[in-house]
């Protein structure tokens, strides 16, 4: 396999973590995104790229003869209820770009990424299975079906080598939290070490499916090299381990005893609501050896240290 890889939403919490590990791992990066990079982070190639463009894309797939489109670009769960037209246009129309420019200019892989924000008040709540119904009441959760059943579509009409992992909340100390409804368990940590006190807003009974940026990474790389042939599902569930807010403080408190807490539930709230506490991954980890590493405990040492050496 060519090894061109386009990712688009490059600045984003997961693909500035992915990228690096692609690139050891011998791929070329043409990173994209709609605006250049904050940071001082090196790509080897850098283009601007609204996924709403498709021209565009077509042209940066034909110029780096691409193999493989990461689709990372996507408007989260808090701003797409915030923004639902801005959420329509990026998360529906990008897809369906990246979908049929890869289609069209035969690419050999697309992965986009789902979440479990896809699940919705009907799912089960505990041990969401993967094959289940849906229904979200999010934009962002109903952009994240779309994503998954269009890239089915295309995987059984053009045989296209579509794949997706529903993501849960990914903790990292790498970046800022960006608009999702399970950030408080990123923030907690900030705020800990930055003003000894946390406002979260969601309950302190409030649990979720959370997965370690390295877990998710390394898992995601797994599965992008698996051999097609061993694939059940074209979409799976992954996750790491459930915890609540009050949970994880009482964690965080073993590191810093000193930390305070204030339960403000906002709009986020309603959205949690809707979401799983716990995710069954079992065809992940029965068809390409999916397992995480990280339980709360490790999580919570390697955050603190993490952010302390900042």
């Amino acid at each position: 396999m060519n090894k061109q890889v386009l990712i688009t939403g490059s600045s984003g919490q997961i693909s500035s973590e992915l990228i690096p590990e692609l690139t050891a791992r011998g791929y070329s990066i043409i990173a994209t995104d709609v605006k250049l990079p904050k940071t001082e982070f090196e790509y080897e190639v850098f283009e601007i790229l609204d996924v709403r463009q498709k021209k565009e894309m077509e042209r940066l797939v034909s110029k780096y003869d691409i193999s493989l489109i990461i689709h990372n670009a996507s408007i989260l769960s808090a701003k797409g209820e915030q923004d639902p037209s801005l959420a329509l246009d990026v998360n529906f129309e990008g897809t369906r770009n990246v979908l049929e420019v890869a289609r069209d200019a035969e690419v050999e892989k697309v992965f986009s990424p789902s979440s479990i924000a896809a699940f919705g008040p009907e799912t089960p709540k505990e041990n969401t299975p993967n094959d289940v119904i849906t229904r979200p009441k999010t934009i962002y959760g109903i952009s994240k079906v779309f994503t998954e059943l269009l890239g089915e579509y295309f995987w059984g009409k053009y045989q296209l080598d579509f794949r997706c992992l529903r993501y849960p909340g990914i903790i990292t100390p790498n970046s800022i939290p960006s608009g999702g409804t399970t950030d408080w368990a990123i923030e907690m940590f900030f705020e800990a070490l930055n003003n000894g006190n946390y406002r979260c807003f969601v309950n302190k009974d409030t649990q979720l499916p959370m997965m370690s940026m390295r877990d998710c990474v390394r898992g995601t790389l797994e599965f992008l090299e698996v051999d097609s042939k061993k694939l059940t599902h074209r979409t799976y569930n992954v996750t790491g381990i459930s915890f609540t807010p009050a949970e994880l403080y009482n964690e965080i408190k073993t590191h810093l005893p000193s930390l305070k807490i204030e339960y403000l539930p906002d709009y986020r709230q309603q959205i949690a609501d809707t979401w799983p506490k716990s995710i069954d991954d079992n065809f992940a980890r029965r068809d390409w050896g999916w397992q995480n590493s990280d339980d709360l405990k490790s999580i919570t040492k390697w955050m603190i240290d993490s952010l302390k050496s900042k």
